[in-house]
């Protein structure tokens, strides 16, 4: 069965158990985040119902976890029993497509999975727990705004206390400025150029364009406006998921590049765009034609022609040049 360049439709615990043993060369993808999580779901009614409309801006709202009960509220017993029984929840939740991803994952081939700095860890163990090793946490450095917690000093000042000076510069979070990418990797076939010989995949590109060699602190990174029709909330940069592509497999027809959350389609046109085969699966049917029109717009980086370029054609794993 040959699948490629294709987005399924579908919750990809069941989508992922229909692509093939040892196919995908590098998976990189961007799932809910433990804090927006609530009962399986993270769709277009779940990020309305977190717009506040301000003025003529959109903001998506994202309490830890909102909407369960657990944001705000006071931390008795039963409010961190419930936080326990959410991470439980979200860790088996993660296990439950980590599974059918080792089994389609090439020996060698590398996941790479963004999360918060705060929940990084559940997707980790599960992860692990399905079979993969752990390489590397990348931190994606990127800009903030003001951190959204207590601000000691304010509020005491609201209730009236005296001392509310002393609490100058006291908050209940720090300024977040970076995501976690967890960076897991299906078990070599013996080392690892016996899997680069055979599957292509297993080693890391470290050379960057400046020279000099790949840091695990990915930073620089600017953002681009999104298509009008782009209406999804969380759209992480182009220019973040082709550097990403880059670094996991060699940029050829032979590797095919999975997204199991592809949202508006990033990764995938980011793997288009370098001339890698991609697969993408997307639960919401609304994204399915922001990621088809996004594709459709896609011309192939260096190719001078004005016309949309066809799809790349499957091919079977061929050893790295290298080997030749």
């Amino acid at each position: 069965m040959v699948i490629c360049n294709e987005v399924l439709l579908g919750d990809c615990r069941d989508e992922l158990k229909k692509l093939p043993e040892n196919y995908i060369s590098a998976c990189i993808t961007d799932p809910p985040y433990n804090y927006e999580f609530i009962g399986h779901r993270w769709d277009n009614d779940e990020i309305e119902r977190r717009i506040e409309r301000i003025t003529n801006s959109s903001t998506l709202v994202k309490n830890i976890p909102y909407g369960s009960g657990l944001a705000g509220g006071v931390r008795n017993k039963r409010w961190y029993e419930r936080v326990q029984e959410n991470i439980l929840e979200y860790q088996n939740w993660c296990y439950e497509w980590a599974v059918p991803l080792y089994t389609t994952m090439k020996p060698g081939g590398v996941v790479a999975v963004f999360n918060s700095t705060r929940t990084i860890a559940h997707v980790q163990i599960a992860l692990e727990r399905a079979g993969f090793y752990t390489r590397d946490c990348l931190v994606y450095r990127r800009h903030s705004g003001i951190p959204k917690g207590l601000n000691a000093k304010e509020k005491l000042k609201k209730m009236g206390n005296p001392h509310y000076e002393d609490w100058e510069g006291w908050h209940s979070c720090l300024r977040n400025e970076w995501e976690a990418i967890i960076v897991v990797q299906k078990p070599l076939e013996n080392n690892y150029l016996e899997t680069v010989q055979k599957y292509g995949v297993g080693l890391f590109n470290t050379q960057t364009n400046a020279g000099t060699f790949q840091s695990n602190i990915i930073e620089g990174i600017q953002r681009e406006k999104n298509e009008q029709f782009n209406v999804h909330c969380t759209v992480k940069p182009l220019a973040l998921m082709k550097k990403l592509i880059t670094i996991f497999v060699p940029l050829n027809e032979d590797h095919i590049v999975l997204d199991p959350f592809a949202g508006s389609g990033t990764t995938l046109v980011a793997a288009k765009k370098l001339g890698v085969n991609y697969i993408g699966i997307e639960i919401v049917p609304e994204y399915m034609d922001i990621i088809q029109k996004r594709l459709s717009l896609i011309h192939i980086e260096n190719d001078e022609s004005s016309e949309a370029q066809p799809e790349i054609p499957i091919t079977q794993p061929q050893n790295l040049r290298l080997f030749d």
